[in-house]
């Protein structure tokens, strides 16, 4: 199910051992368009910091009560690195706070690999613990490759108000993402085209922008102004199920991301 950014925004986050906080905004990776992380804002108990909450950490959540349980402690909340979350996340920060609770990185192949949670050889046959330890070696470099990498993470409500821009001239402006429940990717942008119709929404998504530029505060698509006009319309009070994305996506003349999933799925 897709959820509406606006609808997630000020969720309780619970830890195993009481209430962490709120959910104000959500960083993403502008490459990968998921979900990276909640940022929290934590009330009185932790004198009002802001913290990070990866989707690692979730076990379940409550959708009719608005809250998310998630796997850790107050007290691992309150000695995580400190982020100041007013200035973008460097590469360096994602690692001592993904490192501090023992999630795995999600960029380059060390993202891919349980690595560095048991010492090298660690109850391995003695002819397997030097192709371990080689292994260990190559994890540790392909980690300090990125370690200054730009990030790609961004502010979900700083998007909110970007300009849309077709091929032919500009359709409208961001009014909201929606995020699937399940994989926390943000599967459209909700775009408001009142310079042309009074309320009328449409949906883009992720895969068909063109370029995204930050300082303009504006995102081209590969899409003209008559194809976005006449696309099915976005209705909030109505359940985007996948008949009406696929009409969306046949519209286009694109296939369905859950088709591309499907194809890959089967490959593997």
């Amino acid at each position: 199910m897709l959820r509406s950014m606006h609808d997630l925004e000020d969720y309780t986050i619970a830890a195993t051992d009481g209430d962490i906080g709120e959910v104000k905004d959500f960083y993403f990776d502008n490459e990968a368009w998921v979900i990276r992380y909640f940022v929290v804002e934590t009330g009185e108990w932790l004198a009002s910091r802001k913290v990070l909450i990866t989707p690692f950490s979730i076990q379940h959540p409550e959708w009719a009560l608005r809250r998310m349980h998630v796997a850790i402690t107050k007290e691992q909340i309150k000695n995580s690195p400190d982020i100041d979350t007013d200035k973008p996340v460097s590469r360096q920060h994602e690692m001592q706070y993904l490192g501090y609770y023992g999630y795995p990185y999600y960029w380059g192949r060390a993202g891919m690999s349980n690595a560095g949670i048991y010492p090298a050889g660690f109850g391995l046959p003695g002819g397997q613990v030097q192709e371990e330890h080689a292994r260990e070696e190559s994890v540790k470099a392909e980690r300090a490759r990125h370690a200054d990498d730009d990030p790609h993470l961004r502010s979900c409500k700083a998007v909110i108000g970007y300009h849309i821009k077709a091929t032919d001239g500009e359709v409208g402006h961001v009014e909201s993402l929606l995020i699937n429940e399940e994989t926390w990717a943000i599967q459209y942008l909700v775009v408001n085209t009142s310079n042309w119709w009074l309320g009328h929404k449409v949906l883009i998504a992720p895969e068909w922008i063109d370029e995204i530029r930050w300082l303009d505060k504006s995102v081209t698509v590969e899409l003209d102004c008559a194809s976005i006009k006449a696309s099915p319309p976005y209705e909030s009070s109505q359940q985007l199920n996948r008949e009406r994305e696929s009409n969306l996506y046949n519209h286009y003349g694109l296939t369905g991301y859950w088709l591309i999933e499907t194809v890959i799925e089967r490959e593997e």
